[in-house]
């Protein structure tokens, strides 16, 4: 089984897995909104001036200046992502905001990224222990026992320096970690552990562009120069 399924093991792992917007919904969903690279920060700002809801999941580092004092910086967990709560109308407020190139989604057009996913992220259990994974998701499924987000699935992985439990948001290939005890978390006994081996052939090692066979909604012709 690959690594990146997401927490509902019901939906299919790949994009045409998640929700669409539709132009008959009155509910807003969120939405993956990619940015120009280091705009993240000012693409929120914008959206707020618009009214609409978003949402920058970051991460601290620890930095140390020259004079030797340790500081510690907050960074975007998901560099060139951020996220909107819009309905199918506020599409195009969204892509029309400075530093914005397109929505995630596919040809039919934006897709909704789970309420149970984005609830995870912004909860206080993730923002004080959240930080940004790089590496090959490798381990055991598991879901976490105790606490507001009991239930939660994904992957336990082991480190020199502890055990990470890893979210995968599958939709933008971007992977989270919070540092976690053993008896935080529980085996899921259905659903074998996850090897290299496991996975399809040419996505193991793939670390580079997070877009790769992703599908994006383009820009409406009418703004296309300026929004995109």
């Amino acid at each position: 089984m690959y690594a990146t399924q997401t927490l509902n093991h019901a939906r299919a792992t790949s994009p045409e897995g998640y929700p669409g917007l539709h132009a008959n919904q009155d509910v807003r969903r969120w939405v993956a909104v990619f940015t120009v690279p280091q705009n993240e920060r000012s693409v929120v700002r914008h959206l707020e001036m618009r009214q609409v809801e978003s949402f920058l999941p970051t991460c601290e580092t620890a930095h140390v200046w020259k004079n030797r004092q340790r500081v510690k910086i907050a960074h975007p967990l998901f560099p060139t992502y951020v996220f909107a709560r819009i309905q199918p109308e506020e599409r195009t407020s969204v892509l029309r905001s400075p530093g914005v190139l397109r929505i995630i989604g596919n040809k039919q057009g934006p897709l909704a990224i789970p309420d149970n996913e984005m609830e995870f992220l912004r909860s206080d259990f993730c923002r004080e222990r959240v930080e940004s994974y790089q590496e090959l998701v490798v381990g055991e499924w598991v879901r976490i026992r105790t606490g507001a987000m009991r239930g939660v699935q994904g992957v336990l992985v082991r480190k020199k320096t502890g055990l990470r439990f890893v979210l995968t948001l599958e939709l933008i290939n971007q992977h989270a970690a919070i540092e976690v005890d053993a008896d935080e978390v529980e085996p899921i006994l259905n659903l074998p552990p996850i090897h290299p081996s496991s996975m399809p052939l040419g996505l193991a090692g793939n670390t580079g562009n997070p877009m790769r066979g992703r599908e994006q909604v383009p820009c409406p012709q009418s703004f296309a120069e300026s929004a995109c």
